[in-house]
């Protein structure tokens, strides 16, 4: 990962700034303390490479410790979200890899998504035009969509001879959608529309195209200005409860509500309750 001259990579307690981080293989800006991750290829509705794939993996990892950045929006440059894998830069190579090499590319696939999921800040997916293959794995992988009325998203993979289950696909989009409307979108590979995306629950909300990257930036703004170690907190926990049973998410909530109850933010909006002002969260 490439900083700018004089920009610290290590705090006290593994934090790291990464306002300055300048990306490689896709636009990285801070505003305000939301990241926006822009996939940067229009000319061919912004695919992932390797170079991305493994950029975005890397990045995501390490924005696990960025205390300057609150929340992340990840879009797409031009009037599409993201196609999914190059044909030419991925896909075609693919066909002449050996298996311990195509298990480590689709184990560093599935190590983005990881990293999405286990990175303490929301993140906001605009979602706009074609949203396919893996765009729509990263779209999936986000904890907020705001899609337009035109968008298309599509699981791709059994329109090229692969499995549904991508990237955690099967584990994650049943959940979202429910099992019935996932079994459709992986078997067929058809195209969700951005109404019927919008209605199964895969969108938040719509947006207009012109609009839905400021939209997602302005809620990802709401979100940064709120108590932020409390959204990783919550973060994890819808994270974790996955897998968990009901006593036992009730009993990891109860760990989590406490140590919640220790933050200054905790202790802020007590104090303005009582003064009724609005508290002012410093994410500590």
């Amino acid at each position: 990962m490439k900083f700018l001259p004089g920009q610290p990579h290590s705090l006290p307690g593994n934090r790291q700034h990464l306002a300055a981080y300048e990306a490689q293989h896709f636009h990285y800006e801070v505003a305000a303390g939301v990241a926006t991750v822009i996939l940067n290829r229009p000319e061919r509705k912004n695919p992932l490479t390797f170079d991305s794939y493994a950029e975005l993996r890397d990045l995501f990892r390490t924005l696990a410790y960025a205390d300057d950045v609150k929340a992340i929006v990840i879009t797409g440059a031009g009037e599409n979200f993201c196609s999914g894998g190059d044909v030419h830069e991925i896909i075609g190579p693919l066909t002449k890899l050996d298996m311990p090499g195509l298990l480590s590319f689709t184990r560093m696939t599935g190590d983005l998504v990881k990293a999405m999921r286990a990175c303490p800040q929301p993140v906001v997916a605009a979602i706009d035009g074609v949203c396919a293959g893996a765009g729509a794995i990263l779209a999936l992988s986000s904890d907020i969509r705001i899609g337009t009325a035109r968008s298309k998203t599509a699981f791709l993979f059994t329109r090229v001879g692969l499995a549904g289950c991508d990237m955690g696909a099967c584990s994650i989009l049943p959940r979202i959608i429910g099992q019935g409307r996932a079994s459709d979108l992986l078997y067929s590979g058809r195209s969700m529309s951005g109404e019927e995306a919008e209605r199964w629950g895969f969108f938040n909300r719509l947006s207009s195209p012109e609009d839905v990257l400021a939209d997602a930036q302005a809620y990802a703004k709401n979100l940064a200005d709120g108590p932020t170690f409390a959204h990783g907190m919550t973060k994890k926990m819808l994270q974790q409860e996955w897998n968990m049973g009901v006593d036992e998410a009730i009993e990891a909530e109860a760990q989590a509500q406490a140590i919640c109850m220790m933050t200054n933010d905790f202790h802020r909006a007590y104090h303005a309750f009582v003064a009724k002002q609005k508290p002012e969260f410093e994410g500590d």
